[in-house]
């Protein structure tokens, strides 16, 4: 099945962002927007989105053109099987008392370790980006200093990776959720997988709007690793679905996105625990007061 990119350039951040944002109230809606800096020091940053079904080109001009953007060049995406591609190229990953892994790799795994096998699969969570390394990190710190939590939502969950590794160490519930029904099926496969069947709820829904994911509220601990702007927006639902003391992990931030998202979660009552950097990526660990 063919997929598609859409992709344009901006001077500025902010108006980048303006302009990310934008894009994922589009239709159709796309299955990812992501905006980075070209570091050639013209300022210039692109802006792309990627869709399953052609994206609509006029409405695509005429956002650019609001947004003071180029116009966006649209390209197929040919199919290829990524699976096998990405399967060959992933190795372990070691982050703190946890590794995940592939099929391929499960007789690697030490035995002193906690392993989390995923699958190259079309969600986002394999381990092997910084971001969900930064957050199994974070959270193995939290561990380490005597976290308890019995109620733990992994929001944007991806391959459930996180809400995965909560299970194994800790009692409780535990809910993954992610935007993409793809996503959350690749989830539930994983669960299957790593033998936790009934422990590890996955459902689809955005942010915390489903019945379910907003009913067992509060929470202890919330994982989100997904990007800036829309960890932002989300600000409010997490302060609304969470307790004096919850723990948030959040991730899917660039280095120079990090304090503008502290800075919107202090407004809401939640303070820094740590921060933690991967190459290009921050990891905030937040305490609610």
């Amino acid at each position: 099945m063919l997929s598609y990119s859409a992709l344009t350039t901006l001077a500025g951040e902010a108006p980048g962002q303006a302009l990310a944002d934008a894009l994922e109230t589009m239709t159709p809606t796309p299955t990812g927007v992501g905006i980075f800096e070209i570091e050639d020091g013209s300022g210039l940053w692109e802006v792309g989105a990627y869709y399953l079904e052609r994206p609509d080109d006029i409405a695509l001009s005429l956002l650019a053109a609001a947004h003071g953007a180029k116009p966006f060049a649209v390209s197929e995406i040919p199919e290829k099987d990524w699976v096998s591609e990405v399967r060959r190229e992933l190795t372990p990953v070691h982050a703190g008392r946890f590794v995940v892994y592939g099929g391929h790799d499960r007789d690697v795994v030490p035995s002193q370790k906690i392993g989390l096998e995923i699958e190259a699969a079309m969600a986002f969570g394999t381990g092997h980006h910084g971001t969900t390394q930064g957050c199994l990190m974070a959270f193995d710190a939290l561990l380490q200093k005597g976290l308890v939590a019995r109620n733990v939502a992994d929001i944007g969950a991806g391959t459930a990776v996180l809400a995965m590794a909560a299970a194994k160490v800790l009692k409780g519930r535990f809910i993954a959720s992610d935007i993409d029904p793809i996503a959350t099926e690749t989830a539930k496969a994983n669960v299957v997988a790593n033998g936790l069947r009934g422990r590890v709820q996955c459902l689809t829904s955005v942010g915390f709007r489903h019945t379910e994911l907003h009913n067992r509220a509060p929470y202890d601990l919330v994982f989100a690793n997904i990007l800036a702007g829309p960890l932002k927006k989300l600000a409010p639902e997490m302060a609304e679905h969470t307790t004096s003391h919850s723990v948030l992990i959040l991730s899917g931030i660039l280095n120079r996105q990090a304090q503008s998202v502290v800075n919107t979660y202090e407004g809401f009552g939640f303070n820094v625990v740590e921060r933690r950097v991967i190459g290009d990526w921050t990891t905030l660990t937040l305490r609610k007061a």
